[in-house]
């Protein structure tokens, strides 16, 4: 009897606060001597009025923040790759995933906003080169930033998503994506409409209402205990059991719901803070 052929899946990944604890932006930014509060100003002031899409903040200032400009240089991207704090177990979720799961085959991608030289240096010898989609510049003989090839933000992420489908030939609910904010939420909606599995790694309320798991670890490992219960269908004991064979304990494991309510009166009826007559 022919062994059963092994199910193929893509697993795509954010990169900064989803494999990494803080953003890349604010790393670069101490790096040049740019205060913190001043980056975080400035990004925000550009999500504020939609100026660019959401995550492509440190894209749009390196071209154009004329501070930035002047002070940021290709050495610099790459020396916040290996100054970022990775979440835990990265390496061992890449080999867990590659080496498959229960009849279950997984290629994980990352897929980010951040600028590509960023990732190719925190995840040097994880995470393969060519599974990297990042935010890409051309740059000019002094190292200085020219211009934007490529942006992997908003639906950037969905067209990068797509190709990978095409390449993989692999279907639309055989795709699994794991995100933090709000640059996430296009990619996890396109997911979600074509059946596939969105994991959230933070409680931020935009991304969190979107995706289907929410998972809150500060190992990069936890995102397999939705996989393994959503995809390869496995009871509690068995992952709980799955994670100690790979020297991992499940110390806690909570499931709590979270409801978001915004509440107003009603057209016509007094609120609480009016008074009732």
């Amino acid at each position: 009897m022919a062994d059963k052929p092994l199910r193929r899946y893509i697993f795509a990944s954010d990169f900064d606060q989803t494999l990494t604890f803080n953003d890349s932006g604010y790393v670069l930014a101490e790096l040049v001597g740019i205060p913190t509060e001043e980056f975080e100003r400035k990004a925000k002031g550009m999500a504020k009025i939609n100026l660019v899409q959401q995550g492509a903040e440190i894209a749009y200032l390196l071209l154009h923040d004329p501070e930035f400009k002047a002070k940021v240089r290709k050495e610099h991207l790459r020396e916040v790759g290996k100054r970022i704090r990775l979440k835990g177990e990265i390496k061992l979720l890449y080999q867990i995933l590659k080496g498959g799961i229960d009849g279950h085959e997984f290629d994980f991608y990352v897929l980010s906003a951040a600028p590509v030289e960023v990732i190719l240096s925190a995840l040097e010898d994880i995470v393969p080169p060519d599974h990297i989609f990042g935010t890409e510049f051309r740059y000019k003989p002094s190292g200085e930033i020219d211009t934007i090839v490529r942006a992997t933000a908003g639906y950037g992420k969905v067209a990068v998503l797509d190709r990978l489908l095409e390449k993989e030939n692999s279907g639309p609910d055989h795709v699994i994506y794991t995100g933090d904010g709000s640059s996430d939420i296009h990619v996890m909606l396109h997911i979600n409409a074509r059946d596939g599995l969105t994991i959230a790694v933070s409680e931020s309320p935009g991304v969190s209402q979107i995706a289907k798991r929410t998972v809150l670890s500060s190992s990069a490992l936890a995102v397999l205990a939705p996989i393994l219960e959503e995809v390869a269908g496995w009871e509690r004991y068995r992952i709980r059991s799955f994670f100690e064979a790979n020297g991992m304990l499940i110390q806690e494991w909570e499931r709590v719901r979270t409801d978001w309510l915004t509440l107003r009166a009603a057209a016509g009826e007094p609120s609480e803070t009016e008074g009732a007559a």
